[in-house]
């Protein structure tokens, strides 16, 4: 029998409920809006005037149902001013990983700042390309580099990043190319840190996200992350910054590293919901 818009969220948001999705509100809504091919807003808008439920919008909830990503359903991601294309095979961009950019901006403001015209800013195992894209788009004075190697994510990385201003290199981000030696004014990077004895909980990560872009390569989730500490000591100038997302477990293994490696300056900072994500140090002047 057919229902309204209305009466269809509202089965929506049950059969979410039931399956232990943890926004049940927001993703019947929004899986409404991608099946009308309108914005949330719109879509609220309809289910109040007492719209139809649009064609095949029970199949999608089915499928988020299954714990499938809202983000493969809609095929895209939102991260700060940005709609990424998304799905199998590439890291799903989180909102707390924003902070990473607004990091990177901070940075780069202050090198322009000192005189840089044009800061140099590398992005570690980009996947999607979400912290790049976000800054080049944020700040286009910024010279934007982005290094992937995975072939599943690869495709998302070319398809957001065609036609902006970032330079994608493909290949591992612990071979960049030496001729990037002391060039950049930044490095960031959110690299996979999940240690490997610690399976996340949620279906959408544990059975969606790749692998590769979770588990950090050994038991305390440190072996890329102080891969991406190497290459920031090979391609940083002096003075620059490095910008990494980590574990709240982390912190502490993280500033030792950085400060083994002669970092300086080592600040943990704290995402909207207050917990340690990201920590930024300096190169110094003379790392001799």
């Amino acid at each position: 029998m057919p229902s309204t818009l209305a009466q269809a969220i509202g089965w929506a948001r049950a059969e979410l409920v039931r399956a232990g999705v943890g926004s049940p509100d927001a993703d019947a809504v929004l899986l409404a809006a991608h099946a009308l091919g309108l914005s949330r807003g719109e879509t609220e808008a309809k289910a109040i005037l007492g719209a139809a439920e649009p064609e095949g919008y029970r199949e999608l909830v089915r499928r988020r149902a299954r714990r499938e990503p809202l983000q493969h359903i809609t095929g895209t991601a939102p991260f700060r001013q940005l709609e990424l294309a998304v799905g199998p095979g590439v890291f799903v961009p989180r909102p707390e990983t924003e902070l990473l950019v607004q990091l990177t901006l901070d940075r780069a403001h202050a090198w322009r700042e000192s005189g840089e015209t044009h800061p140099a800013v590398i992005d570690l195992g980009t996947g999607s390309g979400a912290i790049a894209l976000a800054v080049a788009t944020e700040d286009p004075a910024c010279r934007v580099s982005a290094v992937e190697r995975e072939a599943a994510a690869l495709p998302w990385s070319r398809r957001n990043l065609r036609g902006s201003a970032v330079r994608l290199l493909e290949c591992d981000y612990r071979d960049v190319a030496p001729e990037t030696a002391g060039r950049f004014c930044v490095v960031v990077t959110n690299p996979p840190y999940v240690p490997s004895g610690e399976v996340p909980e949620d279906p959408e990560v544990r059975d969606h996200d790749p692998a590769t872009a979770l588990y950090g390569g050994d038991e305390t989730g440190m072996l890329l992350p102080c891969a991406a500490m190497d290459t920031a000591l090979r391609v940083l100038r002096p003075e620059g910054s490095f910008i990494m997302e980590h574990a709240e477990s982390q912190v502490e293994l993280v500033a030792r590293a950085l400060a083994d490696r002669g970092f300086r300056g080592i600040q943990v900072h704290h995402d909207l919901t207050g917990r340690p994500r990201a920590t930024t140090a300096e190169l110094p002047e003379d790392l001799s």
